[in-house]
């Protein structure tokens, strides 16, 4: 499941990504904890992400969509999202993206799902055209008024 075309490029991640519960408990339990939790997520994303995107290097800014599958509805959506911080990282360290701040990433998209059999999370990055002027958020104009 991946693309080099059109600006699309997407990849699959087999499996459970810890969540922030899981993560924050191995913090309280031990910092050394915490580090070995993310350092194994890390390298775990990274390897799923270089078996799909192997030398590509995007220079747009992106937009990112993932699709959280899960095996059941016992996990809080945003619990479960919080893994996009693990996916993100892994993207700048492989030098698929250049940094995860504002510039390169425009926003990004939830979806959630459940499959017994198959849980794991699906992302989509889609390329955003250096050209295209950002489209005028709906808060900032709510805020100003």
């Amino acid at each position: 499941m991946n693309s080099f075309s059109n600006g699309i490029h997407t990849f699959f991640i087999p499996g459970k990504l810890p969540g922030l519960n899981e993560y924050t408990r191995a913090n309280r339990t031990h910092r050394q904890k915490g580090a070995k939790l993310k350092d194994e997520t890390d390298q775990y994303v990274a390897y799923c992400v270089m078996n799909k995107l192997r030398g590509l290097e995007i220079k747009n800014p992106v937009h990112i969509k993932y699709t959280w599958i899960e095996e059941n509805q016992k996990r809080d959506l945003d619990n479960i999202a919080f893994a996009k911080k693990f996916i993100q990282d892994a993207l700048v360290n492989l030098g698929v993206l250049e940094n995860d701040g504002w510039k390169n990433i425009t926003g990004f998209e939830d979806h959630f799902e459940v499959n017994k059999k198959e849980p794991g999370v699906l992302v989509e990055i889609v390329e955003v055209d250096n050209d295209q002027k950002p489209t005028k958020d709906p808060q900032q104009e709510v805020l100003q008024q």
